[in-house]
């Protein structure tokens, strides 16, 4: 059901509500026990959380009354925000820091019980309600850092001036929070986490093209920006009643081991209108490969999973022995094939209409492209078992400042094998050598690649090659624009050193699996 402005809620411009969320921030910076965004921002999500969640369940308890049912809220009193947030004038210092955090406190109403933390943590759904379960798997990955129980009740009392149940404050706030959450990004980007760019991610949900009734799965989600965008782009299809409990019930699902991009999506994904994310918050490769059955998979798969990464034995031991590496990003790829649905399922509205095969987008980098052993093994796979029907080529410095490692997108589905592969190269816009901070890559660079999607030619930027080629060459995907002649002088050189490092990588793991052969030689 759709949100609406209660009359009592007053209006928020956009200006006003960034100006609160900026003098909540300040009020953080004065707290020594935060140190950066990478405190702040979480500390402020999980205030926002619990104000949020308290608009939703008062809306929730006033619908069930107006159509006679009963209503079970998530939280009960005297945990909910109105019983302790609510009253600028309320529990604050010492006392409101000893119920959040404590195990056992003396309560707001003057009861002894679990502190609010405690409390939230042991919630557990029943009959199908899992939004009690949604409140318990994200407090159990949050903490309280602020040590001053005074600047945490300004911070509160901030937030209780943010109207949850105004439309058009969800949609200033949910903009505000991406802003907030790119900040947290460029902090994270120096503990090795690099993010999508928002017009990436954009670009490639509308390239897939999801479809209200199908279910959109990002293995590893981070702070769910292929989700929101998936969500948005089907919220778009919704017509009936029955399209928004699709929607709600059966549109995204994503997966993400991290507490802190755990407890982002979430809180995303609920300012965006999904009641109750179904989000996995453990690894998604935690599960045998072969014990993924027709019912665990998925329509559509759109993810920029982990690379770089190496995954512990005993992950690797969830896949055959013949595919079994410690690169996290070709562990993935193995399990987005096992993801995908094997027969078309309905994806017209409410479930009804012509189905579609399965498909997926999935972002990696040269050296998937390249990468001979298992690497070349899993591209096999895929290109015999699946359609490899498009690799865009994306430019300089798309992953900046994070990264400087080339990247790719491969789109594939069920509707394989695969007879050739579409190559199209990303250009940079005019005058332009590289991405920047400060000057990111735009959404509108990629209507030329969109308006050639449907109707495709060999251009100046696209061009195709059999997979027989492709076989008989090793599956090695990494082909240049014949086209375009390459300039290496003109590539960045932390591209190049990237490049380098990567290239010694692969080496360094080849050397490994030959030394194991060698070993295993000795001992037959």
């Amino acid at each position: 059901m759709p949100r609406t402005k209660t009359v009592s809620a007053l209006a928020t411009t956009s200006q006003s509500l960034g100006a609160l969320l900026k003098s909540a921030r300040d009020i953080m910076r004065k707290d020594k026990g935060l140190s950066g965004d990478l405190d702040r921002l979480p500390l402020l999500t999980w205030v926002m959380f619990l104000k949020f969640l308290d608009d939703l369940e008062i809306q929730r308890q006033d619908e069930a009354k107006l159509a006679g049912k009963r209503f079970r809220p998530a939280v009960e009193a005297p945990y909910r925000w109105r019983d302790w947030a609510a009253d600028s004038k309320g529990v604050t210092g010492d006392e409101l820091l000893a119920f959040i955090n404590n195990d056992e406190c003396v309560r707001p109403d003057g009861s002894r019980g679990p502190g609010l933390f405690k409390y939230l943590r042991g919630l557990t759904g029943e009959g199908g309600d899992d939004r009690r379960d949604v409140v318990a798997t994200v407090f159990k990955g949050v903490d309280n850092r602020m040590r001053s129980g005074y600047l945490l009740r300004d911070i509160v009392n901030k937030v209780a001036a943010i109207h949850f149940t105004a439309s058009d404050e969800l949609h200033t706030l949910g903009s505000l929070y991406e802003s907030m959450l790119r900040e947290m990004r460029d902090a994270a980007g120096d503990s090795g986490e690099f993010y999508t760019p928002r017009a990436v991610v954009r670009f490639i949900v509308e390239a897939v093209g999801p479809r209200l009734g199908e279910t959109v799965l990002d293995p590893a989600c981070g702070t769910g920006g292929f989700l929101v965008e998936a969500f948005t782009h089907l919220e778009k299809q919704v017509k009936t009643v029955a399209d928004r409990k699709a929607l709600q019930e059966r549109s995204v699902t994503g997966c993400e081991a991290k507490p802190l991009p755990y407890l982002l999506c979430q809180m995303n994904l609920l300012l965006h209108g999904l009641d109750a994310p179904q989000i996995d918050p453990g690894n998604a490769l935690r599960h045998k490969l072969t014990e993924i059955g027709e019912r665990d998979r998925v329509d559509v798969i759109l993810t920029n999973p982990p690379f770089g990464g190496e995954e512990e034995k005993g992950v690797q031991g969830n896949f055959p022995e013949d595919m079994r590496t410690a690169e996290t990003a070709l562990l993935f790829l193995q399990l987005i094939m096992r993801k995908l649905r094997c027969h078309p399922s309905p994806s017209g509205r409410g479930g009804g209409g012509e189905g579609r095969c399965a498909r997926a987008a999935v972002v990696v980098p040269n050296g998937t492209l390249f990468g001979d052993g298992v690497c070349a093994r899993i591209k096999e796979r895929m290109l015999k078992e699946f359609n490899l029907h498009t690799v865009v080529r994306l430019p300089n410095g798309a992953f900046a400042p994070y990264t400087g490692i080339p990247t790719n997108i491969l789109f594939f589905d069920r509707g394989g094998p695969t007879q050739e592969v579409w190559y199209y190269e990303h250009p940079l816009p005019e005058g332009r050598k590289n991405y920047t901070k400060t000057a990111p890559m735009q959404f509108e660079e990629f209507a030329p690649c969109l308006k050639w999607w449907a109707k495709r030619k060999a251009t100046a930027q696209a061009w195709k090659v059999s997979a027989k080629e492709l076989l008989e060459n090793g599956c090695n995907l990494d082909r240049k624009n014949p086209n375009a002649k390459a300039d290496v002088t003109r590539l960045p050189p932390e591209q190049i050193a990237a490049g380098i490092i990567e290239k010694e990588k692969r080496i360094a793991e080849i050397m490994g699996n030959i030394q194991k052969l060698l070993e295993k030689g000795c001992r037959g």
